[in-house]
């Protein structure tokens, strides 16, 4: 009980690093035209996807657009602390 209170505790993002995620956003919709709504959208639905399978600080995922000519690539990086089994208890492994 006491590690699921400590893993809770560690898992909340700092309000700094909320803040330098949200500013990274917006300097990727200044550089692509998307709607800043929309990739905080997709940064959200991103984390709720991997958190089903990974263990991982929120605070550090990162994500990019990249415009070249016609092309655009989108380029996410999520530093990986360990994986889950997918059962009922979900058991982590790893770490």
């Amino acid at each position: 009980m006491f590690d699921r209170i400590i893993n809770l505790i560690r898992k909340q993002p700092k309000s700094k690093n909320v803040a330098k995620n949200r500013l990274k956003l917006i300097l990727i919709q200044d550089r692509t035209l998307v709607e800043p709504d929309i990739l905080e959208g997709i940064r959200d639905e991103l984390i709720d996807v991997l958190s089903k399978y990974f263990e991982f600080e929120q605070a550090g995922v990162e994500m990019e657009l990249h415009r070249e000519n016609e092309s655009l690539a989108f380029v996410a990086s999520v530093p990986v602390e360990g994986m889950k089994v997918r059962h009922k208890d979900m058991v982590r492994v790893g770490k």
